[in-house]
Formats: structure tokens, C-alpha cells, sequence
């Protein structure tokens, strides 16, 4: 889920259009008003931020995304008509991930926030990836839940590690479903329920860090 923060429409409406193509999903807002409450619903993978906004500004948004512990690590590339190299400090120093300044290709766009992306991938060390109390050693198929080795089926592993890599984001069961039984599997989500609930059994106490958002999936935290 990429979320586009920007006043003028022709822009956001190409923005929207040009990363849907991509494969993307997208909520785009005309200012910042919105933010918070689209925050409590779903974490985005990127973040497209205006700087020129009504009420509150690119910069400061930016500032306040940074200083919150749920928000501070998202990608965010900020989208701007001005061109002078302190804009563009100012707004890296601030903690910006990237700048882009407009008038801007499609093309260039996609090409941002696919490299962005890709930078921001989870990073896996000899195969250990990890949230909270949970830590995968994908190179040995061994799962620990806080000291306590966990056995999972394959497809609790394959589940896990899948919510591992996109730790912090809002899965759909039907992603779920797709990434992990396939897309030409013909089955119900509620497969991907009773996995989710055995899965949260075997991790214990750390089975609370698979959260459940009421109507769209679930999501790992840590």
C-alpha cells in the first residue's frame, strides 16, 4: 500500500494512476487531515508527501511521522515544485528517504518508489529475520519464540515467515492466501484463519504479535 499526500488533483490523480499500472494499491488524500486516522487502519509501505500542502505542511508531517515510534521507519519520498538545493536538504536532514521534484515523468516516478522500495526491504542476516520476541532462521527452517524453539508445519512456516518479511504491514487473506497456498489454490480464507490461530498458538506469549485488524487481515508487530 502506497499513501499519496497531495493537494493538486491532476498531479494525484496521475501519481494514483501511474502506480496502480505498477501493481500498486494506493489511497491518495489531498492534505494531511487524514493521515492519522488511514494510519490506524493500515501502515504503508511508502509514503508520497507533498510539501506544499493546505493546513499542514510536507515538512512538518514529515517531522511528526518521524518522531512517532509506529511511523518512523516508512518510506518517504517528498514530492516538491521547488528546486533550490536547501528545499531538498532541508527535508533529507529531516529524514526524507528521497526527493522528487515536480514536473516529473511517470516513468521516474515508478522508478523511485520501486528503487526505494527495494532499499527498504527487509534485511536478512545469514537468513535471520526477525520481530519482537520471534526470530527466523530462514537458511535452517528454525523459528524461536522468545528461548523456546517452536516446530510449525510447512505452511505455518511459510505463513510466519511471509508476515516476518512484511513485519508491520497490513496483510488481506487473500494476500495471505495467495503468497503462501498460491494463487490457483481453491480454498476459503478461513484457511488462513484456523493457520493464523494455531500458528499464534505455538508461538506462546509471542503469538500476541500477530494482531488482527478487524475486516481486512492481519499484521505482525513487534
Amino acid at each position: 500500500m502506497i499513501y499519496i499526500i497531495e493537494d493538486d488533483t491532476d498531479i494525484r490523480e496521475m501519481e494514483s494512476y501511474a502506480l496502480r499500472n505498477s501493481g500498486f494499491d494506493i489511497l491518495a488524500l489531498s492534505d494531511g487531515s487524514g493521515l492519522a486516522e488511514a494510519l490506524t487502519r493500515e501502515t504503508p509501505d511508502l509514503i508520497l508527501l507533498d510539501i506544499m500542502l493546505p493546513g499542514e505542511d510536507g515538512l512538518s508531517i514529515l517531522r511528526r511521522l518521524r518522531a512517532s515510534e509506529r511511523t518512523k521507519r516508512i518510506p518517504i519520498i517528498m514530492v516538491t515544485a521547488k528546486t533550490t538545493e536547501i528545499d531538498k536538504v532541508r527535508g533529507l536532514d529531516m529524514g526524507a528517504d528521497d526527493y522528487i521534484t515536480k514536473p516529473f515523468g511517470i516513468m521516474e516516478l515508478v522508478s523511485r518508489v520501486k528503487a526505494l522500495l527495494r532499499r527498504a526491504a527487509p534485511e536478512e542476516n545469514d537468513g535471520i529475520i526477525a520481530c519482537g520476541t520471534i526470530v527466523m532462521n530462514d537458511s535452517k527452517r528454525r523459528v524461536q519464540a522468545g528461548e523456546t524453539v517452536v516446530e510449525l508445519t510447512y505452511k505455518e512456516y511459510e505463513l510466519l515467515r511471509h508476515m516476518l518479511i512484511n513485519r508491520g504491514v497490513v496483510l488481506t487473506r487473500e494476500k495471505l492466501l495467495g503468497a503462501v497456498w498460491g494463487y490457483d489454490y481453491i480454498g476459503e480464507t478461513r484457511t488462513v484463519d484456523m493457520h493464523i490461530k494455531t500458528l499464534r498458538q505455538k508461538l506462546g506469549d509471542s503469538g500476541a504479535q500477530i494482531v488482527t485488524v478487524r475486516n481486512v487481515g492481519y499484521k505482525l508487530d513487534g
